[in-house]
This record gives structure tokens, sequence and C-alpha cells, in this order.
């Protein structure tokens, strides 16, 4: 039977029911990228079993540590444990059985990361948490197990690093999620096949254009010179203030006009001292004398009149 893609009542905030064995082949598949790395590393069977765990329950983990409402799933999870830890054993006694499937384990791999997304967004919303705890849930849950996994290595976690999506696709996935099942109204189980449709989706998008992640994007020149354009163009402007200013006094008695001297805003770069620095006469301010006129020409008060670049 098709469950009702909109639901009747609201936002559907129950918690949705992954079959057992979907829930099942999630972990197995989570905690086979830590097998992976095992194999790498030359591992004993110590170390097989831990990275297994982490791989496949580390993002739970993480995500049931931080909500802190007693409810930590490989803790509650009859089978989550015992799990990890058969595969764990199936990856050290058969590591090269691994290496015969690789597109079918990275297929695998990012269902299970889709999985974990949805389930990780899916808790959030059931315990009322806000929009951007609900995203930062899901994400967890889906890239914290290979968090996790990399640092109990030494490693700089591969998720930080330039690659394919993989955290942005979980990302995507949970804000999908939320989004669905909140503002749109469908229900847990449509809201969970199309978040894991999405995170599926972005990951083989960016492997087939081979499309990465952004890294050491510096913008401070791009803005700093846009400033600087901006920055000019008011400093002509004011001066072109101040020669109209003066060409009203022009012929004109009554007045006084004071100048003060500042850094040149040319030289903002200049390396020499404060003192040596070339500096720019500009009108302080204009005083009139003459005690029946209070304005000068055009209706600008004296007072008004300060910081006019003057050439």
């Amino acid at each position: 039977m098709i469950p009702e893609l909109i639901s009747a009542s609201g936002p559907d905030v129950t918690a949705v029911a992954i079959p057992a064995w979907l829930d099942a082949s999630a972990v197995a598949v989570g905690s086979v990228s830590g097998i992976l790395v095992a194999t790498e590393r030359k591992l004993d069977l110590v170390g097989f079993i831990v990275l297994a765990m982490l791989g496949g329950l580390g993002g739970g983990l993480i995500r049931d540590l931080i909500i802190q409402h007693n409810d930590v799933y490989m803790v509650n999870s009859p089978y989550a444990i015992p799990m990890t830890v058969l595969v764990g054993c199936g990856g050290f006694l058969f590591p090269s059985l691994l290496t015969r499937f690789p597109h079918l384990i990275e297929w695998v791999d990012i269902i299970s990361v889709g999985l974990f997304v949805a389930a990780g967004s899916d808790k959030a919303i059931v315990y009322r948490m806000n929009p951007w705890a609900v995203v930062l849930m899901g994400t967890v849950t889906g890239v914290g197990g290979g968090m996790l996994r990399d640092i109990f290595l030494g490693n700089t976690p591969r998720i930080f690093q330039r690659s394919n999506f993989y955290a942005i696709c979980a990302v995507a996935g949970a804000i999908t999620f939320y989004m669905l099942i909140i503002h749109a109204n469908v229900t847990g189980e449509w809201a969970t096949a199309i978040s894991v449709a999405v995170v599926i989706l972005m990951r083989r998008l960016s492997l087939h254009f081979n499309i990465l992640s952004p890294a050491n994007v510096d913008l401070a020149p791009i803005v700093t010179k846009k400033v600087r354009v901006i920055y000019h163009l008011a400093q002509e402007d004011g001066k072109e203030n101040s020669r109209r200013i003066l060409r009203k006094f022009e012929g004109r008695g009554g007045y006084q006009i004071t100048y003060v001297e500042q850094p040149s805003p040319d030289n903002t770069h200049h390396k020499s001292s404060a003192t040596d620095a070339p500096r720019t006469r500009v009108i302080d301010r204009i005083e009139i004398e003459d005690n029946d006129s209070q304005e000068v020409p055009g209706g600008i008060s004296s007072q008004d009149i300060s910081d006019k670049p003057q050439e």
C-alpha cells in the first residue's frame, strides 16, 4: 500500500518508521566505510571492529549525545552493536571481497548516508528542535561516523577537505526533509524517500561532472578593490561639492574658511610614519561674520559644512 503524500493533520512530527531491515542495512554499509580504511591501514581485529562501529554508529551517537533525551540509538537497538561487530569481523576475515564491487559500495554508501540524514532530521523534529538544529542533527548523523573514524586515526576528516560533494549532500538532504515535513506537510515516508533521492542525486552529479567543494577562497582583494573605488568616487563628489560652495562665496566678504589637514586617502598603504605621510587640505568649517545672515548662500548652515574635501 502506497502511503499518503500529504498529511491531512498538519506537519507530520511523528517518528518515521524505517523498516528494520533497511535500518540494519544502513548501519552495515556505514560500517563498511570503516572497514575499508582499516584494510588500508592493515589494522588488527580490534581496529576493524572499532572503525566499523564508528562508521556505522558514530553519527547517531554524536546526535543522541547532543539531543540528550536518554534515547541513544546504539544502546537501545537490539541489533546495532552486534551488526557492526559482525561486519567488522567479516571485513577482517574476508577483506578482498570488498574490493570486487567498488561501484556497488559507492552506491550503497551514499544511500546509507541519505537514510542516516533522514533519521537524524526526523529525530530532531520529533523533539521539537529549531530548524538550524534539525539540519545540524541530520548532517551530523549522516557524516559524523566518518568524521570520528578519521579523527581516531589522526587524520583531517575527509569531509573537511576539498572533494566531490559529500557533507554538502547531507546538508541538502536535511534541509529538504525539514522543508517537506514542516512547510509542505509531506508525510514522513515520502519526505524520507525524497530527501534520500536528493542526497543520491547531488552525490552522483558531483562525481559525474567532477564538481568539487570550494577551498582556499579569499574575497578580500576583490572586496577591498570595490570599496576603494566607492571611496574615491565619494571623495571626488566631496571635492566637487566644496568647489561648488566656494564658488558661491566668490566676490563676497564677511566669512572665514577654516581648513584642516588629513592623511591623503590615496596613500592608505603608505609605509612611512604618520608625520611623513602625504596629507590633504580639507574644509573644516565656514564661519559667517555677518550677524544678519546665519546661512551661507544656497541655504547651507555654517554648522552643516564640515569635512568637505578640497583640492
